[in-house]
């Protein structure tokens, strides 16, 4: 899909998504899913799935994760995780170990950065303070930025410290406050960018609250990719996204930004 990139040279704060634009976690949870899924015979739809859904066992996951996000904002990540693995064991009949459920619990501070995240990030240190806005519990979140995210980060807001979930319009404002208070960076002067995956959680709330985005597409721009992050066709043709730019990688972001700010340099 073809959209304009934004100047990208008069922003002073990029916020992130972490889960699923920093970190893989559609491939991190697909691997904690595994006590359930080899309880489930070959012939279950998670496990001889069609080609164009792989992600069928985490969308099925994410389900019961939002709806605890919505019903029970202030539980935090790691037990919004397990409930949801039991929810989702459930439903299939199976019941797991504590074992295995509290297993999966840390799971956000174990997974792994896509292999651009971290060079992407630092690069875009630069020029920028960088901000994360994660429904992720403090003790994982903090795990994942000190070690797979290699401490490239200026500042961390997280859902368990703002008492509700993302895309809940009090995350985001949450933020702006924060980052014009730690940075003085002004949301209403465009001086904000977030920077994400999801189109449900991030995009959408984005748009509807005025602030500046660009999409790590990821993927994402096809039917089979839309994973967890939400429907493009529906949503668009629903006017409920407005991001600026759209980038497959971190690392292609980066690339922009370094090439408009050495434009810059060059007409002065």
């Amino acid at each position: 899909m073809a959209t304009p990139t934004p100047d990208l040279t008069r922003i002073r704060t990029l916020s992130f998504d972490c889960y699923g634009t920093l970190i893989d976690w559609e491939s991190g949870l697909t691997s904690d899913l595994s006590p359930l899924l080899t309880r489930l015979p070959p012939s279950h739809p998670f496990n001889s799935l069609p080609a164009s859904n792989p992600l069928l066992p985490v969308q099925h996951f994410n389900t019961h994760s939002e709806h605890l996000w919505a019903t029970q904002p202030t539980l935090s990540y790691d037990a919004n995780l397990r409930e949801s693995l039991r929810a989702l064991a459930a439903d299939e009949g199976v019941t797991l170990p504590e074992g295995e459920l509290e297993a999966i619990g840390d799971g956000p501070g174990r997974w792994p950065a896509f292999a651009d995240t971290v060079d992407a990030l630092r690069r875009l240190r630069r020029f920028y303070k960088i901000a994360i806005l994660s429904n992720v519990n403090e003790a994982n979140i903090a795990r994942a930025v000190s070690g797979q995210l290699g401490g490239a980060v200026d500042a961390v807001y997280t859902a368990e410290a703002i008492g509700s979930y993302k895309p809940d319009h009090a995350n985001f404002r949450y933020l702006f406050g924060k980052v014009k208070e730690e940075f003085g960076t002004d949301v209403d002067k465009g001086e904000l960018l977030h920077v994400a995956r999801s189109l449900t959680v991030d995009h959408v709330p984005a748009k509807e609250l005025g602030l500046r985005s660009v999409w790590i597409a990821r993927g994402g721009d096809k039917p089979e990719g839309y994973g967890t992050g939400g429907d493009l066709e529906v949503l668009t043709a629903e006017g409920k996204l407005g991001f600026e730019g759209v980038f497959q990688t971190l690392g292609e972001f980066a690339e922009e930004v370094e090439r408009q700010f050495a434009e810059r340099e060059k007409g002065k």
